[in-house]
């Protein structure tokens, strides 16, 4: 089999089998590009499973993603569970580094390799999903010269992450999966061999991919990529520094997570509703520990007792109320992650 001549990747969750499903059985086995796809799945999510229901729709040589296999034309590479898929030298790279917009497969990680690796001859592809993953990593393609697809949101069974791809990226194409498969088929043919818009990869993006290849990133190359805020990482507690490059406003800690605004504050609401749950535990049982103390303990029935277990209650309520709140919001916001 030959090297491809272009790079065709694909990010989507929920609702993505099915989309996947329907997109790649359009695509002939003499396609010269190769496919790589990020679906997000659940760490002992069976991707062999997968891989045979998408085999047994397309005419694409279709395998589960193995670290240093060759890029083929032709043939789909499918993110395993609890893996970066990356690409380099015509090769792929399986990896277990740190979590991108809270994700592991993330599409941003692959979309970012590829479009660095590729060039020009990349083609991003966001379907259906929830929240954010796949709109930064539109951005990279482009800025490397490649071209965006996003799948009509009034079609995908999960809007979010094609609108949030719309909202904040210049897309070249937005179409229902119907057409989609003649459209990517166009793209990779012998028209499209030399694209006009060929751009210097920028020195950031080779930063980015250099730290995902290698796991692990330093201090010292957070810097190169933006300024310092006072906010910390949820994954890690470390330092986040604002990424100062593109148009998507993004965040990245020395260790190598990585966010969107919206994947961050998402996460940091989270982190801080985990607390509070904690919070609410101790306070309940230090209210039960005083009011038994008062019970069998003339030495704690004291006003001053009384006033801290009022006080107590006062706390307890507002936390809950709280939490309840945060609760409705979510679901708001979220309607059919159900």
């Amino acid at each position: 089999m030959a090297a491809p001549s272009h790079l065709i990747v694909i990010g989507t969750s929920a609702g993505g089998m099915p989309a996947l499903a329907r997109l790649v059985a359009q695509l002939p086995a003499a396609l010269p590009a190769a496919v790589l796809v990020v679906q997000h799945l659940s760490p002992d999510a069976d991707a062999e499973g997968i891989v045979a229901r998408l085999a047994a729709r397309t005419a694409l040589h279709c395998q589960v993603a193995g670290h240093g296999a060759p890029l083929l034309a032709g043939h789909l590479y499918l993110a395993p569970p609890d893996r970066h898929l990356l690409v380099k030298d015509d090769q792929v790279l399986v990896t277990k580094g740190p979590l991108e917009n809270s994700y592991r497969p993330a599409a941003d990680a692959l979309f970012r390799a590829a479009a660095v690796a590729f060039d020009s001859h990349t083609i991003g592809v966001v379907l259906t999903g929830m929240l954010h993953d796949g709109t930064a990593g539109l951005e990279f393609v482009k800025r490397c010269g490649g071209t965006a697809v996003v799948q009509d949101p009034a079609e995908a069974e999960f809007p979010s992450m094609p609108e949030s791809a719309l909202r904040h990226v210049a897309v070249d194409y937005v179409m229902p999966i119907a057409g989609m498969g003649a459209l990517l088929v166009e793209l990779v043919g012998p028209a499209c061999a030399a694209p006009a818009n060929q751009l210097d990869i920028p020195p950031d993006l080779k930063i980015e991919a250099a730290i995902a290849e290698r796991v692990v990133g330093a201090t010292n190359q957070a810097s190169k990529l933006g300024h310092l805020v006072p906010h910390t990482c949820p994954d890690c507690g470390g330092n986040l520094w604002k990424v100062t490059h593109g148009r998507v406003p993004r965040f990245r800690c020395h260790t190598g997570h990585a966010y969107t605004a919206d994947a961050l504050l998402a996460s940091s609401r989270r982190s801080m509703e985990e607390t509070m749950w904690v919070a609410l535990r101790m306070m309940e049982e230090r209210r039960h520990l005083l009011a038994s103390l008062a019970a069998h303990d003339d030495r704690y029935q004291t006003a001053r007792q009384d006033e801290r277990l009022e006080d107590l209650k006062v706390h307890i309520n507002r936390i809950r109320e709280y939490l309840l709140d945060g609760q409705e919001d979510a679901q708001e916001d979220a309607p059919e992650a159900a």
